[in-house]
């Protein structure tokens, strides 16, 4: 969250009428793309902006936001600890980075006890995702698809380490950067919506975020500059968050560092579709399980606006208190600088009196006299190794207990933390639905009411893929025959409608195999890798579906193609094996 050199590259599968071929490298076929062009949408780029705005311009490209992405300069190779290789117990693997040629390479390889190479897969890195402050992550390219580095650099303890979430399973090279995520960690993302990684050439119209992130388009606003600069006092053309309500340019704000336990697109839309100066409820609805004085927040690591909305500061402020109101987004302290710069935001509305720890212990603390220390602490993230974050809920005193939080009356069992306040708080049944479906991984409770919904929402609903997916999921657990099988005439409903979720095709294709339906769930696994040639588990199962069928040269050409791009993949190694010494099996059996 800092901000997720293959052998042959760019291997594409295709269908013919015969069955699955394996094909030579290839290009992927073009995708055509829901996200409208920067000359429809009126995006100039951050450099448009910089002909009128140069001071602001160079401040803010000094801030971490304004350096959130990159691709790795002479200067960033120099400064970078490398050649540097990390042993991971768990999975027993080698994790290497090294500057070479100009280029910053990551490799992953496992060795024999002799020293040997058992396989290493090494890539290039292409763009750094993150300023540094807490560190930096990576990402690589494979054809048309983006993909994290196993290895991210972390910066308090000067070293790279497994990237986040990898302590729990090995991607290798193969965790896919989805839109979700890479909208708040780029300027202008030209991710493929429901591509699992798939991007547009170039993959980014602008790398960093950028002014008109928090602007909205600007090429209205430069028309009308060049035709009077006289304009600028009274133009209308762009958004100013400084004279919005304190709601809509929090709202801005909370798009990137306010995440819930759900954050649900709205029916037909897309992560690119908000605007400053618009609500966020019309793109993206984020939901949260009320926490409680029993069990307060703990995972806060992007829970930054609700955080503040929970202090005293905030409540009596009557909403006059919001993100900038201490955060100006074109500047950012030095570290040296940051408690004075700060304790100037809390003297805005406190005085020297409102602190009852006298002012000589103040200043014998290091750093003296810091208002944020004392009210809004440091302390470990987490999800994030040798990483540290401002808690933004301000408290009086340390051990202040955490307040009373009342869910959405309208929405009982969830707190619709972008509600539009003065409206009826309605949260569209199907937004609801896929909410439900997010917060169960964490919260398991909430899954007969996921179940509950699904099934009001089958008469008017039938055709939407997150209903299928919930009936689907429902049918599952009932474990009949007969729920099996509405099971998959759900799920294959559900990718007959545009599911592209892959975790779907290989559920379908596991219930096939149960029953004994292998050709059948070939033929899903095959429509799978079609548009996600980057699923080991479609390798996985293709090869055992081959394998049961004694259809040994298949099994093989497919698993030596998964292999190839997925070698870290014990599975299919061992697959790969299996299906060659069949083969040897059955030719030494063969009447000759």
């Amino acid at each position: 969250m800092f901000g997720r050199i293959l052998v042959s590259a760019g291997f594409a599968l295709a269908l013919s009428a015969a069955g699955f071929v394996l094909q030579a490298p290839t290009e992927a076929q073009p995708v055509a793309s829901t996200e409208p062009s920067d000359a429809e949408s009126g995006y100039v780029g951050s450099r448009a902006c910089s002909k009128c705005h140069q001071q602001i311009y160079r401040s803010y490209s000094r801030t971490d936001m304004g350096r959130s992405m990159s691709e790795p300069s002479l200067s960033f190779l120099n400064n970078i600890p490398a050649p540097v290789t990390v042993f991971d117990s768990a999975s027993k693997r080698h994790f290497e980075v090294v500057v070479r040629d100009g280029q910053l390479l990551q490799s992953e390889f496992e060795t024999e006890s002799d020293g040997k190479d058992i396989f290493r897969d090494t890539h290039k890195v292409e763009w750094i995702i993150g300023a540094g402050a807490n560190g930096f992550g990576a990402i690589v390219k494979r054809g048309d698809y983006l993909f994290e580095a196993p290895l991210s650099f972390y910066s308090q303890a000067n070293s790279w380490a497994l990237s986040p979430g990898y302590e729990f399973a090995n991607y290798g090279f193969n965790r896919p950067i989805l839109p979700g995520c890479i909208a708040c960690h780029s300027g202008r993302p030209r991710a493929i919506s429901g591509g699992n990684g798939r991007f547009l050439a170039p993959p980014f119209a602008e790398l960093a975020v950028g002014c008109e992130n928090c602007h909205g388009p600007g090429q209205a606003h430069v028309s009308e500059m060049l035709l009077s600069e006289s304009a600028a006092a009274r133009s209308t053309s762009i958004v100013n968050p400084a004279k919005l309500s304190h709601w809509l340019a929090d709202n801005i704000c909370m798009s990137c560092h306010q995440t819930g336990d759900a954050r649900v697109l709205q029916p037909g839309k897309h992560y690119w579709d908000f605007r400053p100066g618009t609500a966020l409820e019309h793109t993206l609805s984020l939901l949260m399980v009320p926490p409680t004085r029993e069990h307060p927040l703990q995972n806060d690591l992007l829970e930054h606006y609700f955080s503040m909305t929970l202090s005293k500061c905030y409540r009596s402020s009557g909403g006059g208190l919001s993100c900038i109101t201490c955060h100006d987004p074109h500047i950012q302290p030095s570290a040296g600088e940051a408690p004075a710069y700060f304790r100037g935001k809390c003297l805005s509305c406190h005085s020297e009196k409102s602190c009852a720890v006298p002012l000589a212990v103040r200043q014998r603390k290091d750093p003296p006299d810091d208002c944020a220390g004392c009210h809004m602490p440091k302390r470990d993230i987490k999800v994030i190794s040798h990483s540290a974050l401002t808690n933004h809920r301000i408290i009086a005193e340390s051990g202040e207990a955490f307040p009373e939080v009342l869910p959405t009356p309208q929405t009982p069992s969830l707190i619709h933390l972008n509600a539009i306040p003065g409206q009826q708080d309605s949260v569209p049944p199907l937004v609801l639905l896929e909410a439900y479906g997010q917060v169960t991984a964490s919260h398991p409770e909430y899954r007969q009411r996921y179940w509950d919904l699904a099934k009001q929402l089958e008469k008017s609903h039938s055709a939407e893929v997150a209903v299928l997916k919930a009936l689907a999921a429902w049918a599952i657990q009932q474990r009949t025959a007969e729920a099996g099988e509405k099971a998959i005439e759900y799920l294959d409903l559900a990718l007959q409608r545009a599911d592209t979720d892959p975790a779907d095709y290989e559920e379908l294709a596991v219930l096939l195999m149960a029953r004994g339906r292998t050709q059948q769930a070939i033929d899903v696994l095959q429509r799978g890798l079609i548009g996600m040639p980057y699923d080991a588990e479609f390798y996985r199962l293709l090869g055992k579906c081959y394998l049961a069928m004694k259809r040994d040269a298949e099994a093989g050409e497919t698993l030596r193609k998964g292999v190839l791009i997925f070698p870290q993949d014990p599975g299919i190694r061992d697959l790969l094996k299996q299906s060659e010494t069949s083969r040897e099996r059955y030719s030494t059996a063969a009447p000759k």
